[in-house]
C-alpha cells in the first residue's frame, strides 16, 4: 500500500476518535480515506513530514492527496470534504467560521476527550472489510 493520502491518523486509544474513525468508514463510501493510529510505527513517517512530535496525540491528522499534512479542525474540515452529502457540504461550510473560533472549539473538546468520552485500553481492531484501509506498521 503506498504512503500517500487521504490519510486520516488518529488517536487509536481515544473513544471519541475511535467513533470518528467509525463515521468516516460509514459515510465514504468510495472507501477514499485511509487511516492509521497516531501510536502506529506507520503514522511515524507523516507525522515528521509534518513536523510533529512523534509522539503527537493532541488531535487528528490528515494526509492530504497532495502529501499536505493538516492537524486539527483543518484536518477534521479536509476529511469531512471527503464524506458523502450531506457531510461533505457541512464541512465546506464550517471553513466560514473565524479560524479563532475552529481552533477554539476544536482545541475544547480535544483538552477534554478522554474525560468526557473516555480511553480505550489498545487500538481498534478493524473488521475484516476494513482492513485494506488501514495501514500496517510496516508501511
Amino acid at each position: 500500500m503506498s504512503a500517500t493520502g487521504p490519510i486520516l491518523l488518529f488517536d487509536g486509544v481515544c473513544t471519541l476518535c475511535d467513533a470518528s474513525v467509525q463515521f468516516v468508514v460509514r459515510h465514504d463510501r468510495t472507501a477514499r480515506v485511509r487511516f492509521a493510529s497516531l501510536q502506529s510505527a506507520a503514522a511515524q513517517p507523516f507525522l515528521a513530514r509534518g513536523g510533529l512530535d512523534p509522539r503527537y496525540l493532541d488531535s487528528l491528522v490528515f494526509v492530504d492527496a497532495a502529501g499536505r499534512v493538516l492537524v486539527g479542525p483543518d484536518a477534521a474540515l479536509a476529511v469531512g470534504a471527503l464524506l458523502d452529502a450531506p457531510w461533505s457540504a457541512l464541512a465546506r461550510v464550517g471553513r466560514w467560521l473565524p479560524r479563532p473560533l475552529r481552533e477554539a472549539g476544536y482545541r475544547f473538546i480535544a483538552r477534554h476527550r478522554y474525560r468526557v468520552f473516555g480511553k480505550k485500553e489498545a487500538c481498534r481492531i478493524p473488521t475484516p472489510e476494513e482492513r485494506a484501509r488501514f495501514l500496517e506498521d510496516g508501511v
